[in-house]
């Protein structure tokens, strides 16, 4: 459930995009007629328009987490406030400057401030926050802990210049396949290094199991 609560701006992006990429001039009428006064020169061109209806839904959609959050009562997750404050930044750039640019290394800064943010946390303040997610879930011997901190932290150091290399080389001009990429390569990405992890983590718990038939 909560990769589905994590996963909905991202769908919205990609959904409002590929939308208005088939009805471009549609699109093109709506960001003119509701976003000229927020663009530098006050005008775009008709191709510019899906990224950024895409971009004006991601930050509401991710706005809308943040408020359904507050309503139930429950805390803001930091991680949450992170994506709220980068999606706003760069999407304001993308929209006022009608580059995709900004947008593309939206991802990227993310998975940087996540990866440098576990680092600080264990290394600094003795803090493994994947234990602290996990921890109820799943019993580890310390060492197991910070290796798998650590893996999560070179995951998603190398995840932000894939999606670099993705956006500026490998569909270098071709921002529709990069949203493509964005929502379904990344998120294949990381469901395939999760999978990978649950294997190597599944004999601790098959040990701890053991254990607990002999007491």
């Amino acid at each position: 459930m909560k990769f589905l609560f994590d996963f909905f701006p991202i769908l919205l992006f990609f959904g409002v995009f590929k939308i208005a990429e088939i009805y471009e001039q549609a699109a093109f009428g709506l960001v003119s007629a509701t976003m000229g006064g927020l663009v530098a020169g006050g005008g775009i061109k008709p191709d510019q328009a899906p990224i950024m209806l895409a971009t004006v839904v991601a930050i509401i959609a991710t706005c809308l987490q943040i408020a359904y959050v507050k309503l139930r009562g429950r805390k803001v997750d930091g991680m949450l406030w992170i994506s709220f404050l980068i999606i706003t930044v760069f999407g304001s750039l993308t929209i006022y400057f009608h580059d995709d640019t900004f947008i593309k290394w939206k991802p990227t800064i993310i998975y940087w401030i996540f990866a440098l943010t576990m680092f600080v946390a264990q290394f600094g303040f003795h803090k493994n926050m994947m234990r602290q997610a996990m921890e109820a879930q799943i019993k580890l011997p310390e060492e197991v802990w910070k290796n798998v901190g650590l893996s999560w932290m070179i995951f998603f150091f190398v995840l932000g210049f894939v999606n670099l290399l993705a956006a500026f080389v490998i569909f270098k001009g071709n921002t529709s396949a990069w949203v493509s990429f964005k929502a379904f390569g990344i998120n294949g990405i990381l469901l395939v290094f999760i999978i990978g992890q649950t294997f190597f983590l599944s004999k601790y718990i098959e040990d701890e199991e053991k254990v607990e038939e002999k007491v």
